[in-house]
């Protein structure tokens, strides 16, 4: 089979203005980006249209290092939808360039089931991340510019709480000291840098509902502690316009297309393990206002993406997901029955089954938020016959629930046709149920962190450091306590270790540290040792990545 690249350079693509037209865009409400991007302005938005579409969220088991393929899975379906003659269109985040260069090499689905160009989408695109990453550093300088120029008027932060970014995967950045030097080099203290996904501004930008909602939560950004214990906010910097004015452009989603021709919204690109995991509100309800059924993705497994797009994305946004989609794998699943890392791709029945414990208990999540939910199949040339029918009857004759075999990244749409069709049956056939949260808007911070470790991750207990007592007090003090948590922790198990395959039971839930994100509204729990700037691994995928002839290799 041809490689992802190789697919993407095969299809003859559309001009983005005829994607556009066959999706009922209006023209004059989209902005061309070269002939195959565009951005969409977020005031075509039908909130009456939105309420009449069908939001399919698509989530995961715990996956391995590999990934699961929720992105394959989610343009997939689309594909899929249309070919039975749905009006589809799939809206996910954007690639981030640390993990493009690092572990993964791309993130725009796989095989025959992408979004394109690849390319572009995987590198610069429309340089929405440039302009958050340069956003958030405007910030930094300006609040060191600003302590640097009121130091003799005796204004000073007894604690600075804003770092800086960068979208590259680097380890030595974590920790810094700036200002070294002499005294004109500013004020010397401590910080360091996250990876750009992690940003506030991040966060914002995909939580914001227009541009002047965008303004609002900037000027809300909490940077520090004054002297005298008071917060001092971008507002109090003065510079909320000006940072604004950076993400104007940034702000509008990006229109693109998948392998097959139909339409994709691709827009922000928050992490699920350190940040809030879901594409732009704006350009999930843009893909609403046009189409019928909307399939979004959350990142990683249920326990991260979902509870988020739960408690955060549709509680902030007022979303309604009629159905999810939970993706697994024999790979995946053999890897949480206690198969070793290197013979998952071998056949093994007994390890397969008893990987069913991570399935159900993500599946069994799911329905405590009221979810109706389907287990999508992706299928690898490795999986035996004899595996993929074990799956299937477990979901469908044990759990009594949907099951189908996606094999769009080797078929496209085609591949999709049997997932398609079960999606449209269970949204016809299964009642709408209002979605049911993990925790209550009023509930004290400890409480929500306390009822997603219990309920969602299995936790006996949760534990706090001295420092997260303290933020908990400041949080108290400022009035924010009625903000959703973000729990920032491993992707690869249920608890904070990542190496605790299959179903955590009883294990202790340290929160090391809270991060109070005022502009965006959530407060970012920091669990056990996840880090918010990832390292690069020993092989990154930058040493496979080149340019030749004008055409770049490597990306997947």
């Amino acid at each position: 089979m041809k490689s992802d690249i190789e697919i993407a350079r095969s299809v003859q693509l559309k001009k983005i203005k005829l994607v556009a037209d066959e999706t009922g865009i209006p023209r004059e409400g989209i902005e061309n980006y070269g002939r195959y991007i565009a951005k969409v302005d977020g005031r075509l938005i039908d909130e009456d249209r939105v309420n009449k579409s069908n939001l399919i969220l698509v989530t995961a088991i715990t996956p391995t290092k590999a990934g699961i393929g929720k992105t394959t899975v989610s343009i997939g379906l689309a594909l899929g939808l249309k070919k039975i003659g749905k009006q589809a269109i799939v809206a996910l985040r954007e690639p981030s360039l640390g993990p493009c260069f690092g572990m993964k090499g791309g993130a725009a689905g796989g095989g025959y089931a992408q979004v394109l160009p690849m390319e572009k989408i995987n590198l610069h695109f429309t340089g929405d991340f440039h302009a958050i990453t340069s956003a958030h550093n405007m910030i930094s300088a300006l609040l060191d510019n600003y302590l640097y120029q009121q130091r003799d008027n005796g204004f000073g932060l007894k604690e600075i709480l804003w770092r800086r970014v960068l979208d590259v995967n680097d380890r030595s950045l974590r920790y810094i000291v700036t200002g070294l030097g002499p005294k004109s080099n500013g004020l010397t203290q401590e910080s360091g840098f996250d990876i750009t996904p992690a940003s506030e501004i991040m966060a914002i930008l995909c939580l914001a509902k227009d541009e002047a909602d965008l303004r609002r939560r900037i000027e809300n950004i909490l940077l520090g502690i004054t002297l005298d214990d008071k917060p001092f906010t971008v507002k109090d910097l003065g510079v909320a316009g000006a940072i604004t004015a950076l993400l104007k452009d940034a702000l509008h989603p990006n229109l693109v297309q998948t392998t097959e021709g139909g339409a994709a919204f691709v827009h922000g690109g928050p992490f699920a393990n350190i940040a809030h995991g879901c594409n732009s509100v704006l350009a999930t309800k843009l893909a609403m206002t046009f189409g019928e059924y909307v399939i979004t993705e959350a990142g990683f497994g249920a326990d991260l993406g979902a509870e988020k797009f739960y408690d955060i994305k549709c509680r902030k946004a007022g979303l309604q997901p009629r159905l999810t989609i939970i993706v697994a794998t024999a790979q995946g699943l053999k890897m949480h029955g206690g198969v070793s890392l290197d013979k998952i791709k071998e056949p093994d029945v007994e390890g397969l089954k008893k990987g069913f414990c991570n399935i159900d208990k993500h599946i069994k999540n799911l329905q405590s938020f009221g979810q109706t939910v389907i287990v999508a199949f992706n299928r690898y040339n490795t999986d035996t016959d004899e595996e993929v029918e074990l799956v299937r009857h477990h979901c469908e004759k044990e759990l009594g629930i949907g099951f189908a075999i996606n094999d769009a990244f080797a078929k496209g749409g085609e591949g999709a046709i049997e997932l398609a069709q079960l999606v449209v049956n269970t949204i016809q056939t299964s009642p709408s149920a209002p979605l049911q949260f993990a925790y209550q808007s009023e509930d004290s911070v400890e409480g929500k962190i306390e009822k997603v470790a219990t309920k969602i991750y299995n936790s006996s207990m949760v534990t706090y450091s001295s420092v997260a007592r303290k933020m908990i007090k400041k949080i108290q003090q400022l009035g924010v306590e009625h903000f959703p948590i973000c729990i920032a922790k491993t992707q690869y198990s249920f608890s904070t270790d990542p190496k605790m395959y299959g179903v955590a039971d009883g294990m202790e839930f340290h929160v090391r540290d809270i991060v109070i994100n005022q502009g965006a509204e959530m407060l970012v729990v920091i669990a056990g040792d996840i880090l918010r700037m990832p390292g690069l691994p020993k092989e990154p995928q930058a040493l496979h990545i080149d340019i030749k002839n004008g055409q770049i290799d490597g990306l997947s």
